[in-house]
């Protein structure tokens, strides 16, 4: 059956967003080309949109000559602004951007770990209202938000998990209730490797698994282009992954003796330590100093050692998935960068006998900002642009 008239715009109206989108401000003919409709039909489009304050002319295209240029015609990033959240333990970053995600304001705020959860929750948020206020970005109208733990793939809640501060998941509803703006969460990493799929290190790749390498651990799948969350949300919880050289076993509450006992920051700082190149005591948030450092000094025997941990972790996941490709990301894993994925590729060959590319993540600690605006923005875009 045919589409009816009014669906039939629709679904070119939406062609042609899509190329302004990916392709910037275009021409009426180069939406013709591109979306293979006719001159009356994209003539119809074009008077559409900007009727409805979706398009507007940003300027004019070709060289000067007699008559008219070509009037170039943009999304008008105005149309709706939008949020992202990085909360981790030890604070919450924000970013507020336009629709076509260009960054209008960043911000920051500490949260002490003894800090009272009503105190914690109510800086974070005045964090967001008073970051979208400067920069003009009010009312906001999608939120989406980074967070360590698992998400209820029937709700889309972060769920209570041991071990995280309760301001986490009370944050989610303070928003909820503060705010015009429809709030989105999402599990940090996979957030992460969403990011570096778009814009970093996988921009290749359908098929990988990126390792977070951070003060905690965690994995993210992506098979056949699409993330991959397990039926309860926990797809990539590596941290509670069994292995050798850890003082016991995991358990459902903690993951100390698991792969996080081995790679986590407070484990690489252990080892660090063990190979003289740090005191005791030194913080955990050092980890990725360290590395870096040790990178840059050629000290072999602490990352060939470091290697060795992080292969056990990267051999069962390429075991059970074959995804073709590891990625090392977050903080340590970008300190590592090429170094450390090359160990980490020699040991897997030898471990395993499939193919797999180790490579280091190129966005660091700032994955996860950047993979909850593209989150938010392709949230904001398909509610305006159906609109």
């Amino acid at each position: 059956m045919p589409a009816s008239p009014r669906t039939a715009r629709a679904i070119n109206d939406r062609l042609a967003l899509r190329f302004l989108q990916t392709e910037g401000p275009l021409t009426a003919t180069q939406l013709k080309e591109l979306t293979g409709l006719s001159r009356p039909t994209v003539a119809d489009l074009v008077e559409r949109l900007t009727a409805s304050g979706l398009i507007a002319v940003v300027g004019e295209a070709g060289a000067q000559r007699r008559g008219p240029n070509a009037k170039l015609y943009g999304i008008v990033a105005g149309r709706a602004h939008l949020a992202a959240l990085d909360v981790r333990t030890e604070g919450v970053r924000v970013a507020v951007c336009d629709l076509l995600g260009a960054v209008l304001a960043e911000a920051s705020v500490p949260v002490d770990v003894g800090e009272p959860t009503g105190a914690a929750v109510e800086r974070a948020v005045a964090l967001v209202e008073r970051t979208a206020k400067e920069a003009g970005a009010e009312p906001l109208h999608t939120v989406g938000i980074g967070a360590p733990g698992l998400i209820d793939p029937a709700t889309g809640e972060l769920r209570d998990s041991s071990g995280l501060p309760e301001w986490h998941r009370r944050l989610v509803a303070a928003l909820q209730e503060r705010l015009p703006a429809r709030v989105l969460v999402e599990n940090e990493t996979n957030l992460a490797a969403l990011a570096e799929q778009r814009d970093g290190a996988t921009r290749d790749r359908d098929e990988f698994v990126l390792l977070w390498l951070g003060l905690g651990i965690g994995a993210a799948v992506v098979l056949n282009g699409k993330l991959r969350r397990g039926a309860s949300g926990g797809a990539g919880e590596v941290g509670f992954l069994p292995v050798p050289g850890t003082a016991g076993l995991p358990s459902a509450t903690a993951c100390d003796g698991g792969f996080h006992s081995l790679a986590g920051s407070a484990a690489i700082l252990e080892l660090a330590v063990a190979h003289g190149l740090v005191g005791p005591g030194a913080p955990v948030e050092r980890a990725a100093e360290v590395v870096r450092e040790a990178v840059a000094d050629g000290a072999d025997p602490f990352l060939d050692a470091l290697a060795d941990r992080v292969v056990l972790g990267a051999a069962a996941v390429v075991a059970v998935l074959d995804p073709g490709c590891v990625v090392l990301a977050g903080e340590v894993g970008r300190a590592g960068g090429d170094v450390l994925a090359e160990r980490v590729a020699a040991r897997l060959r030898w471990m395993s006998p499939l193919v797999t590319e180790v490579r280091p993540g190129q966005l660091g600690g700032g994955a996860v900002l950047r993979g909850a605006l593209l989150m938010a923005q392709e949230a904001a875009q398909e509610a305006v642009f159906a609109s």
